[in-house]
């Protein structure tokens, strides 16, 4: 067995582990009592409307998907005011990162992407041996003009997640529009807006304004896992000009979206309901810990996702004492942010739990 020799280096990404193994870890008998706000998941679920879907669907399981997702195309387009072929599918949004890193980087070439943005642009650069370039983050915001300064003529890629994971933070949409002016037009933007349904309105940039208008270097990245709830079908989206997509296409796999996941994502596009609940729950959520963190002496970053990094101090002990209170959060060392942990916006009664779990923690702390 003779693997690649860079191979053998890689990083691989660490997910959090299940609640049955950390209930088996800790000796909980029963999982209920456990919350998981560590993944940045909708904890109101699916929508009813995509559950209806996915029920009705099971019959056709034996049947291969569309490869071309026709009809989830056609209502996402009328959605946006984009053509259809601007649209291209992937199994999440990660399939398509890493779809763009097998066409543009490689030996020699680099991508440009935020020190504590989205460890994923990181990976899929790595897997063809391309170099990234990470710029820092001042006050953890991705610097816009420093990462225009960075570019050289090998790079092919910049990565701007907006809302960033896992810092929540947003840049404006006055300075995405001076970023996209000043992009030179061998390097492609990746504009990550996974969680662009519940960011707050006056903070949305319209990056899709310039697609329309026919740049060819901007990409728009976009997911179902986040607001419709159906990150455990894997399905999300890139809006790109048509030549962009074309070469995108080229190394897609065929039916490289499921069945069941694209007739979810269609009935939950139409579940303006859902959308609206999960909005609501978000705002709610984040004014809940930004009113109740500081009065544990705990600083927080403002978000516009559903979730906040927050500093505790030695976050990595403090992820490992909330799970003993069946609390399971992100620990923030692998980001290079050791004094954080980053927690999902949940309902009402897990945000409380979470607090009163961290308070206790905090509290044994001093």
């Amino acid at each position: 067995m003779i693997p690649k020799a860079y191979i053998s280096d890689l990083r691989v990404y660490e997910p959090g582990k299940p609640m049955e193994e950390v209930a088996r870890e800790l000796g909980f008998d029963d999982i209920a009592d456990i919350i998981k706000v560590a993944s940045n998941e909708n904890e109101l679920g699916p929508s009813p409307r995509a559950i209806e879907a996915m029920q009705e669907a099971i019959p056709e399981m034996h049947r291969y998907p569309d490869g071309g997702a026709f009809y989830l195309k056609q209502k996402l387009a009328e959605k946006l005011g984009v053509d259809p072929a601007n649209l291209l599918f992937g199994c999440g949004s990660n399939e398509l990162i890493v779809f763009l890193c097998h066409v543009f980087t490689g030996p020699g070439k680099n991508l440009i992407m935020g020190a504590e943005a989205f460890a994923v642009y990181f990976l899929a650069n790595a897997l063809y041996e391309g170099e990234t370039l990470r710029i820092p983050m001042p006050d953890h915001v991705h610097d816009l003009d420093a990462m225009l300064d960075a570019i050289t003529p090998d790079t092919r890629l910049i990565a701007i997640c907006n809302p960033n994971n896992p810092t929540g933070t947003m840049v404006t949409p006055e300075a995405v529009d001076a970023f996209i002016e000043k992009l030179p037009d061998h390097v492609v933007a990746v504009f990550d807006e996974a969680y662009f349904e519940v960011m707050p309105d006056h903070m949305k940039p319209d990056v899709l304004k310039h697609i329309r208008a026919g740049r060819k270097n901007v990409i728009v990245l976009r997911t179902f896992s986040k607001a419709y709830g159906l990150a455990g079908l894997r399905i999300g989206y890139a809006v790109a000009h048509p030549e962009l997509i074309s070469l995108l296409n080229k190394v897609r796999q065929p039916f490289n979206v499921n069945l069941m996941a694209q007739a979810a994502a269609l009935a939950a596009l139409d579940d303006v309901t859902h959308l609206v609940e999960t909005r609501e729950m978000v705002f709610q959520g984040l004014e809940f810990f930004e009113t109740e963190l500081p009065k544990l002496g705990i600083q927080t970053v403002p978000s516009g996702a559903n979730f906040i990094l927050v500093k505790t101090g030695e976050g990595r002990r403090v992820f490992e004492e909330l799970q003993k209170r069946k609390v399971i959060i992100r620990p923030m060392d692998p980001y290079g942010l050791p004094d954080h942990i980053r927690i999902t916006i949940g309902t009402p009664e897990q945000n409380q739990r979470m607090l009163d779990a961290l308070a206790e923690v905090m509290a044994e702390k001093n």
